[in-house]
């Protein structure tokens, strides 16, 4: 593992965004860029540490979070973990095996609970445990190895002791944010779509929301909504703490 720019050492507000250069991390550097936090940013390919850096983080490492020294590095010194890993596209969401949606993350939850982290969040899926109603059948088969590696992963998330976060959305969308969330929790609460800009301004706000700890919340937007959700929760998210205006949609 590497770690690429010196960032601001010091201060004792460093998050870590594994899988910063996917498409949900990248909207999480652009809602935490205006903040004051420190954002350490991870990806496993070098060809993507300048774009990070002109995304907006401070800090940027180089992991593969199959290893678990390379988490451990990762991690060290960060206050709050937002989990946005995940397998790319191909074969193995269906068969499974050795996925980072499962090892990747426990070995994360593992570094995060030594180093003292006050906030782990993780992105999920609707479609996993509890949630699977919120899914086609045939999604859920076409992904099956993936949502049983994230299943996983939540568990050892909970079993942790870690305060955490765990956001399921539906199905992800690159539409600019909406802002009109619809949240529920239970696992068969609300089904559809949402804009990967809005899950991450969840993700941003949660470990500043004292209603959202140690639980598990589905989320959709209102215009994405597939069928009458139930169980919805009433959250007073703290979008204020991290500058998340969500009348204005980002360019």
């Amino acid at each position: 593992m590497t770690a690429i720019g010196s960032g601001r050492s010091d201060s004792p507000n460093r998050v870590l965004i594994a899988g910063a250069s996917g498409a949900t991390g990248t909207e999480l550097l652009s809602v935490l860029r205006p903040t004051d936090l420190t954002v350490r940013a991870t990806t496993r390919s070098y060809a993507t540490v300048d774009t990070l850096e002109r995304h907006g983080a401070d800090e940027v490492v180089v992991a593969d979070f199959f290893e678990p020294h390379d988490a451990v590095a990762a991690v060290k010194d960060c206050d709050i973990v937002y989990c946005a890993v995940g397998t790319p596209p191909s074969y193995r969401h269906v068969t499974g095996g050795k996925l980072v949606d499962r090892t990747g993350v426990m070995n994360l939850v593992t570094a995060a609970l030594a180093s003292d982290v006050s906030h782990f969040v993780f992105e999920s899926a609707i479609g996993v445990g509890s949630s699977k109603c919120g899914l086609s059948l045939p999604a859920r088969l076409l992904i099956r190895g993936s949502l049983k590696a994230k299943q996983d992963a939540e568990s050892a998330l909970r079993r942790s002791g870690l305060s955490y976060t765990i956001v399921r959305p539906g199905t992800l969308t690159d539409a600019p944010p909406r802002g009109d969330l619809v949240v529920g929790e239970g696992g068969h609460s609300v089904s559809g779509s949402i804009p990967r800009a809005d899950v991450a301004r969840l993700m941003a706000a949660a470990p500043f929301t004292p209603a959202a700890r140690n639980r598990t919340l589905e989320a959709v937007s209102r215009d994405g909504l597939s069928e009458t959700p139930r169980n919805l929760v009433d959250i007073d998210w703290a979008f204020d703490q991290v500058d998340v205006d969500l009348e204005q949609p980002r360019a």
